[in-house]
């Protein structure tokens, strides 16, 4: 860790309670469903990333498209003096675009995220890259309370929240994120991307890669389950399975079981029939319209928009 970064050291007794308790609960419903945000350990991180640089995922390409182009633009919207807060910061790739047009003087930068020992190797990339930057990792759940580091007077509190993330959160949690990012970027704003509606079969390539990144991101969910948990299951006896369902306007990602089997978990056993399906992610997509409306009754006041060519995706400008 390089100087100058002040660090807050994860629990990971108490994440793993936490990953059990969320597990058990979602072996339990029906359907069966959990948190995408278990997806992001040192494994999960690192194969998103991958996943990122697909040719067939569009999003990552497309969003640092418009960063590139119009950073300087976004970045007059945050004030002379920042607090740039990052939710769900993974590499810190495309929050550099804006860093660059940030003078440094004038800015804190918070990464969140809540795989500690990847947003540490992170910010030491960062560190290096940009010497003098203050930095201060915060390894939460950012979808909760949690504690930020004091604002230096006269900044404003601007959160940043690339990569269409939202869209993996039901209509009601993104509702709850957004009124807790308003209450705690108030006299700031909120800096977000998001996925638009589009083509069916463009939206079923990005989840379905012919190199299978995907599959074995999703499938990396039960790996945890086994490493940290103690989980025990046929280690063969589950498939990735990804779909777009229109009445929602998601795609869905799930873990299928290929035949009856069963999950051991702390002394539980949970049953799955043949076919029957862990929900582990969806992934909403919007119009523009639709979530400047969402975010209006969370607390926002909508501001300027920047979309691509294609309107497959767009970055808005939230006035907390």
């Amino acid at each position: 860790m390089k100087p100058g970064i002040e660090w807050r050291q994860p629990r990971a007794a108490v994440e793993n309670e936490q990953f059990a308790d969320d597990l058990h609960a979602a072996l339990s419903r029906i359907p069966k469903a959990i948190s995408p945000k278990y997806f992001y350990d040192e494994v999960g991180s690192r194969l998103f990333e991958q996943i990122c640089d697909l040719p067939e995922y569009y999003p990552t390409r497309t969003e640092l498209a418009l960063l590139q182009t119009h950073a300087a633009d976004m970045a007059a919207q945050f004030g002379e003096r920042v607090q740039l807060v990052e939710y769900g910061a993974g590499a810190l790739r495309k929050v550099r675009l804006l860093l660059d047009a940030i003078p440094r003087d004038n800015l804190q930068f918070v990464p969140v995220d809540i795989s500690g020992p990847h947003l540490l190797s992170a910010c030491d990339g960062l560190a290096g890259d940009y010497p003098g930057l203050a930095i201060h990792p915060l390894v939460a759940d950012f979808t909760r309370q949690h504690a930020l580091p004091a604002c230096v007077e006269g900044s404003r509190r601007v959160g940043f929240f690339p990569g269409s993330s939202i869209g993996n959160f039901t209509p009601a949690e993104a509702d709850a994120f957004l009124r807790l990012a308003a209450a705690e970027l108030a006299g700031g704003g909120l800096l977000i991307g998001i996925d638009l509606v589009k083509d069916e079969d463009v939206l079923h390539a990005a989840y379905n890669d012919v190199e299978g990144v995907t599959a074995a991101f999703n499938m990396n969910l039960l790996d945890r389950a086994r490493k940290e948990l103690g989980a025990e299951f046929p280690t063969d006896g589950f498939q990735h399975l990804a779909f777009y369902n229109p009445a929602y306007r998601r795609i869905e990602m799930h873990l299928r079981a290929i035949r009856p089997l069963e999950l051991q978990l702390g002394g539980e056993i949970y049953v799955f029939n043949e076919g029957e399906t862990l929900h582990t992610e969806h992934s909403h997509k919007y119009t523009v319209e639709g979530f400047q409306a969402l975010a209006a009754r969370a607390g926002f006041k909508p501001g300027k928009v920047w979309t691509d060519p294609n309107h497959w995706f767009a970055v808005l400008w939230l006035e907390a």
